[in-house]
Parts: structure tokens; C-alpha cells; sequence
């Protein structure tokens, strides 16, 4: 059944209650590559219980499965997008929370160029009710255009700046890392099962799109927030090409005031992963 266009866009649920502890903040760093120099004290943090910190992007994974309802796409096609990260007060380590979610708009790429959809969950703190952090995330549904929505519209990206990048950060990632990070919500077999890859166009497995945005996240944590997580306000950008497990990606940065601007590359394949990267610290 295709997307049912203007319909759609009067999805919305709330209500949605989620809690995490200790062990799922740990698990997220781990996947996104935390911790992989045991003895990088400044790393350690993240994946220890001790003087536990949370890492931004984990708000990307302790509400998994919140959504609007049914938007009748085809979820073995589906790719993320882009995702935007407003964050209202820190991560906390553990924490109750309630999650409302709502479709923000579905254009439509052409029968044979897909669709995009983009939803809006806020996460409220289940006892006070204030925001914790605002998520706008797009899909990219490759097997889904042709349903007869607006081919324009969409917000305009980060422009990010002409110059030479600032600093560069080469992050490795391990040829498991996609088994580890589905451990965090997403078991999409696209990221796991060779046969189901190869029937969704490639030739092995691929690393979740979210896997990374939060290592794009590490590499601001690292660089220019000096790893205090507190300092993130918002961590935006857009999915431009998958990575493989077991690849390096190289992340671009510019620092201007308190806006970081980045992208992220492949150097082995030539290929840019992640654009239009954005990041405000206070």
C-alpha cells in the first residue's frame, strides 16, 4: 500500500513511555566506538559506571521505536536521512521519559527516486514534564516515491564553510561495530544479514546510519568540547552515503564561535558519508 498523501501528515501519538539505566548508556558508547583504548581516561567515562557520562546522540536511541504510526513504507528500503538534535537540558545516564511524535512532511523524490519523511519526537522527563531534548529526523524511503506528494519544500541544509577544515579526526570502526550499536534498538537486518543486504542493493551489510552521526558526535566531543557532553545544544546532519563496517571515517571540522560545522568521508572509497554536519555548544 503507498503512502497516503495529504493523510499522513495527521499522524501523531503520544504518551509513549521509555526508560534506560545505566547499562543501555553504556552499551550506545560502546557502539559508536567508545572505549576502544581501554586506557583513554577521557573516553572511559562513557563506558564505565563510574562518574557515568552520557554521551549526546544517545537521545537518538533511548525512545527507539517511538514514531507517529503506520506510514506504510517499505522498511527494507529504508535509509536514514538526516537527524537534528536539540537539546533542552544534558543527558542523563538513566532516566524515565514520556515521548510524543508527530510527521512533519513527505515529499516525494519520483517513482523511482523514493520518498522522504520527517518526524518530530519530543522527550519529556516522566516526572516534571519539561522537554529534555527535541529529535527532527528524515527517512529516506527508496522503494516508496511515485505516491503523489510536493517534490519541494524541504528546509534548506548547513552551508558548511568554503575553507580548509579546521581539524580532521580519523575514526576506525570495527568489523562488528553494526552487531554492537543494533544492541541499542535498530535491528534492521540490512545492518546485520548478508542475504538481506544483497536484496536491498549491497554487497554486505552497512553500518546504521544513526552509528555515524554519533561518531560524528565523538568527533566534536573530542576535539572541541573538550569530552564534557554538557556543552552539546544541538547535533544536526545529513546521510549522504553508508560506511561499512570495519571502514575509518574521516570527519571534517570547522569551528566558527560556538557552530562546528562537519562532514565525514571514506578516505579508502572516496566517498563523503555525512554532509551539511552542524553542532552548537554552549
Amino acid at each position: 500500500m503507498p503512502i497516503q498523501y495529504p493523510e499522513i501528515l495527521n499522524l501523531k501519538r503520544s504518551g509513549m513511555e521509555f526508560s534506560w539505566t545505566d547499562r543501555e548508556t553504556m552499551l550506545y558508547a560502546l557502539g559508536v566506538g567508545m572505549g576502544a583504548d581501554p586506557m583513554n581516561e577521557q573516553e572511559l567515562p562513557f563506558v564505565y559506571e563510574r562518574n557515568l557520562k552520557a554521551m549526546p546522540t544517545l537521545a537518538s536511541v533511548v525512545a527507539w521505536g517511538a514514531g507517529p504510526g503506520n506510514t506504510n513504507i517499505n522498511y527494507l528500503m529504508v535509509v536514514d536521512g538526516e537527524r537534528t538534535i536539540t537539546f533542552h537540558k544534558p543527558m542523563p545516564g538513566s532516566g524515565n521519559i514520556v515521548a510524543e511524535s508527530r510527521v512533519l512532511g513527505a515529499w516525494d523524490k519520483g517513482k523511482d527516486k523514493g520518498a522522504v519523511i520527517t518526524n518530530e519526537t519530543v522527550l519529556r522527563e516522566k516526572s516534571s514534564g519539561e522537554k529534555l531534548v527535541t529529535l527532527v529526523g528524515s527517512t529516506f524511503a527508496r522503494g516508496d516515491g511515485g505516491f503523489g506528494g510536493p517534490t519541494e519544500g524541504q528546509p534548506a541544509p548547513h552551508e558548511v564553510p568554503k575553507r580548509a577544515p579546521d581539524k580532521t579526526v580519523d575514526l576506525a570502526t570495527l568489523p562488528g561495530q553494526a552487531l554492537i550499536y543494533r544492541l541499542s534498538g535498530d535491528r534492521n537486518p540490512l545492518h546485520s544479514d548478508p542475504e538481506v543486504a544483497k536484496r536491498a542493493g549491497f554487497p554486505r551489510p552497512i553500518l546504521h546510519g544513526m552509528c555515524t552521526y554519533g561518531i560524528s558526535c565523538r568527533a566534536v566531543l573530542q576535539t572541541y568540547a573538550e569530552y564534557d557532553p554538557t556543552r552539546f545544544k544541538s547535533h544536526g546532519a545529513r546521510f549522504s552515503s553508508p560506511v561499512f563496517p570495519g571502514e575509518t571515517i574521516s570527519v571534517d571540522l570547522w569551528k566558527d564561535g560556538n557552530i562546528i560545522s562537519f562532514e565525514a568521508r571514506v578516505k579508502s572509497r572516496n566517498v563523503t558519508v555525512i554532509k551539511n554536519g552542524k553542532t552548537e555548544l554552549g
